[in-house]
C-alpha cells in the first residue's frame, strides 16, 4: 500500500488551532512543556498581523495538518545578505519517514535561495540523534563550536526598567 500523499502550503489563519497543537506536541517532544504560553490568539499577530515577525509552512495528509516548519529572516554580518532561520519543524510521529520533514527542509532552502539569501540556519537539540543524522543527510553541517545564547524571563525583564547601574552592579557583583 502506498504512503499517503503530502502537500505543502503557507499557513493561513485557519490552521492557527493546528500549528498551535503541533507546537504543544513538539513542546511535550523536547520535555519543554513547563515553557509553553503560546495559544492561537498569541501566535496570530506574529504570523498575520500588519509586521509579521514569522512566516510558517504546513504539511498537510489527506487534509490533516501533520507538520509545520515555523521560520523567519535573519541576517549575516560577514555575508551581508539575510538568511532564513527555521525556528521550528515539528512532523507527527506517525508521518515522520514518509518524507514529508524532508520536503519541508527542501521547500525552505528552495525558498531562501529565490529570496536571495546567504544561509539557512537551525539548530537541534544534542541528544536528539535522529534528527541530526537526518540534517547530515540533507547536507547540513552541524556546528559544534557554536552554543546558544538567550535572556528571557526575569534575566530579560530586568532591562526593562532602564536601570542600567544597579543592574550592571547586581549583574557583576
Amino acid at each position: 500500500m502506498p504512503a499517503p500523499q503530502h502537500d505543502i502550503r503557507a499557513a493561513e489563519p485557519r490552521d492557527l488551532e493546528a500549528i498551535v497543537q503541533l507546537i504543544g506536541e513538539l513542546a511535550e517532544f523536547e520535555n519543554l512543556s513547563h515553557l509553553l504560553e503560546v495559544t492561537p490568539e498569541k501566535l496570530e499577530p506574529h504570523l498575520f498581523g500588519d509586521r509579521p515577525a514569522v512566516e510558517c509552512m504546513v504539511g498537510e495528509v489527506d487534509g490533516e495538518v501533520v507538520a509545520f516548519a515555523l521560520y523567519f529572516t535573519n541576517f549575516s554580518t560577514f555575508l551581508a545578505k539575510p538568511g532564513l532561520y527555521l525556528e521550528d519543524l515539528y512532523v507527527r510521529p506517525a508521518h515522520r519517514r514518509s518524507g514529508l520533514g524532508r520536503a519541508l527542509i527542501i521547500q525552505l532552502a528552495q525558498l531562501a535561495c529565490e529570496r536571495g539569501y546567504g544561509r539557512f540556519d537551525w539548530t537541534v537539540l544534542d541528544w536528539n540523534e535522529d534528527a541530526i543524522r537526518f540534517y547530515e543527510k540533507l547536507g547540513a553541517e552541524v556546528l559544534a563550536d557554536w552554543r546558544i545564547c538567550r535572556l528571557s524571563g526575569e534575566a530579560l525583564e530586568r532591562y526593562a526598567d532602564g536601570d542600567r547601574p544597579s543592574m550592571w552592579s547586581t549583574l557583576l557583583g
